[in-house]
């Protein structure tokens, strides 16, 4: 592409991102495919205060409704996961025992339609469990969403925020896509090319940011603010500058080095602007190892769940490791999940 033609798509992008409606959290998610075939994802968590949020694990055979009125869509658990969840009434972040990842992300721009007796609503804080209850691999997801099973319904959320987003996925072959609802139809990405995705402006404008920073070169100069384009463009140079012949711990470290370089520091506050907002926690999975790596911004240690230690036998426990009261753990915390009750999504009673 010529570079009068680069900076056209550049300025547009970075024109709809600054006059964008202000957004409440500033996340990021990267992806790196490596030598041996390991695939890592790690993605950051930013909000404006401590959403609460805690690991959960959730069985096969689950009885889910999507918590969006009359005529909400229900569902049947297939595959097992572990989860991050948000204020206890949303998924947004998590593994299945596939080593399918889903990360939902903030996205003001999104506009998912209006609910209809035709189509089943889905509660947004339900839209990431859906596909991990639901798909083993990418692919699988993409042939069946962009079909339309349901209709999002996207309410409030506990702290008066709109509760909007887009979502990526990637599975152990590194297949990875992009789904955002804009002008109330489904936009999908789908391909291995696609491993970051941050917040507005939507996912296209990104991608035409990011080539003009490509052409430039990121050995020269990066973008250096906490901006959604910035933080796509940093990611994407980090992340692709990994070398491809690491293993095991190492390949998981470097992918948390690069989350952590795109994360805004704690206590970080523009008045006017919620979207700049500090990171709260961090999210590694390894999809190859089915291990999730949580990293939270308020404690010194780094711990992990191998989801291969995990029971999720249809008619086990729904187990909860508690975090929002302040408990840390170090290294494996496979142990110290709790038998609880499964939370309920959002409640969407009618579109907002």
């Amino acid at each position: 592409m010529r570079r009068p033609v680069l900076i056209a798509l550049a300025t547009a992008a970075f024109l709809s991102s600054a006059l964008s409606p202000a957004t409440a959290t500033a996340c990021t998610r990267c992806m790196h495919r490596f030598a041996d075939g390991r695939v890592i994802v790690g993605r950051s968590m930013d909000w404006v205060e401590d959403p609460g949020s805690e690991l959960w694990v959730f069985p096969r055979g689950i009885q889910r409704d999507g918590n969006a009125g009359a005529n909400s869509l229900k569902w049947t658990s297939r595959f097992g996961s572990v989860v991050v969840s948000f204020y206890g009434v949303a998924s947004v972040d998590g593994m299945n025992e596939q080593g399918l990842v889903v990360n939902t992300l903030y996205l003001a721009e999104s506009r998912y339609g209006t609910p209809s007796v035709e189509s089943p609503g889905l509660s947004i804080g339900g839209w990431a469990q859906y596909i991990l209850d639901s798909y083993a691999t990418v692919a699988e997801a993409v042939a069946a969403l962009e079909k339309n099973p349901f209709t999002i319904v996207a309410p409030t959320l506990p702290n008066g925020e709109a509760g909007v987003g887009h979502v990526a996925m990637s599975d152990t072959t590194g297949d990875s896509a992009i789904l955002e609802y804009l002008d109330g139809r489904l936009v999908i990405h789908h391909g291995k090319d696609y491993t970051v995705m941050t917040n507005s402006p939507p996912f296209d404008q990104q991608l035409a940011l990011n080539a003009y920073w490509q052409e430039i070169g990121g050995d020269t100069m990066l973008p250096g603010t906490i901006r959604a384009s910035d933080r796509f463009v940093r990611a994407s140079f980090y992340v692709n500058a990994i070398p491809d012949d690491l293993h095991e711990t190492e390949a998981v470290a470097s992918v948390l080095s690069v989350i952590r370089n795109a994360s805004a520091p704690l206590g970080i506050s523009t008045p006017g602007k919620p979207n700049i907002a500090s990171t709260i926690w961090r999210t590694v999975h390894d999809q190859q190892e089915l291990v999730v790596y949580f990293d939270s911004a308020t404690s010194p240690s780094v711990f992990w769940v191998p989801l291969k230690e995990l029971n999720f036998a249809a008619g086990s426990n729904v187990l909860r490791l508690p975090l929002k009261n302040g408990e840390t753990y170090s290294g494996n915390a496979a142990s110290h999940f709790e038998p609880t009750k499964p939370y309920a999504f959002l409640k969407a009673s009618k579109p907002e």
